[in-house]
């Protein structure tokens, strides 16, 4: 069987996008296709996170694919090709690198940072911290973007001298948020839900958690236990709407501590 190359998918995103090539294809323009580029970025996560090797080369693949096809959809527009997306990335990957291409040093990964960082302010003519801060992307999901800003908020040393102030800062928007719920004033609840989300990140940001697949780590474990309990409540004759919360409540407990490896009430 041929093995196909990367001259080969060019080749066969060209054909797609022909005027005798696949109608679906030939429809999609830059907007329509960005849905599909964050799917297939959270494919690869999912890959990465199953630790599944096959499934990470194919998400890779599919991955790859939206980079050319926006590519293709450039190239046909006059503005640019694949070539030049490979060129552009080689130049910067050089650029930001001048501790290995180049004349300056660093012996430590936060030396590469610091010097990584230095350079995209001087390419992207950032000459302030606000400026830098404004660059961040605003169509990250928001707890990736407000991580992302802090850091480069600290970069400058405005941040906290260590955890124990951000957590802090955490209880005291807890208590603002309180406060604002029992106003009922809901524009006022959603200001404080968004501060304590950013007080949350902060304190992630502090202990090197990426808040956005921690929560998504969460997401996942809560959709497994709640279908231990319901598959529990199946076997029992019952259905949830049929229980009482803490009688879902036991079965949600019971799994987790399964899920501990801990002996059940009333074993050894």
């Amino acid at each position: 069987m041929k093995k196909y190359t990367y001259k080969d998918l060019l080749d066969i995103m060209a054909k797609l996008r022909s005027p005798g090539g696949c109608p679906w294809d030939r429809e999609q323009d830059h907007k329509s296709l960005k849905r599909y580029l964050i799917e297939e970025a959270y494919e690869v996560l999912e890959a990465i996170d199953e630790e599944n090797p096959a499934k990470l080369c194919d998400e890779l693949g599919d991955l790859l694919l939206q980079v050319v096809f926006h590519a293709q959809i450039a190239r046909e527009n006059g503005q640019f090709d694949m070539e030049d997306v490979v060129h552009g990335v080689s130049s910067k990957m050089i650029n930001r690198h001048r501790h290995v291409f180049g004349e300056e040093e660093a012996e430590t990964p936060e030396d590469v940072i610091r010097i990584w960082e230095e350079i995209k302010k001087e390419e992207k003519g950032q000459e302030t911290q606000t400026k830098v801060l404004k660059g961040v992307p605003a169509n990250l999901p928001a707890l990736m973007r407000s991580y992302k800003v802090q850091e480069k908020a600290a970069q400058v040393g405005f941040d906290w001298d260590k955890a124990e102030d951000a957590f802090k800062k955490l209880e005291e928007e807890v208590q603002e948020l309180k406060k604002a719920c029992e106003s009922k004033d809901q524009a006022e609840i959603e200001e404080e839900m968004g501060d304590l989300l950013f007080a949350a990140v902060n304190v992630a940001r502090f202990y090197k958690v990426q808040p956005e697949l921690a929560l998504s780590a969460t997401v996942n474990k809560f959709i497994k236990r709640f279908e231990y309990v319901e598959n529990e409540s199946a076997k029992q004759g019952k259905k949830l709407q049929d229980m009482t919360l803490e009688e879902m409540d036991a079965l949600w407990d019971e799994c987790k501590r399964k899920e501990r490896g801990d002996a059940s009430p009333g074993e050894a």
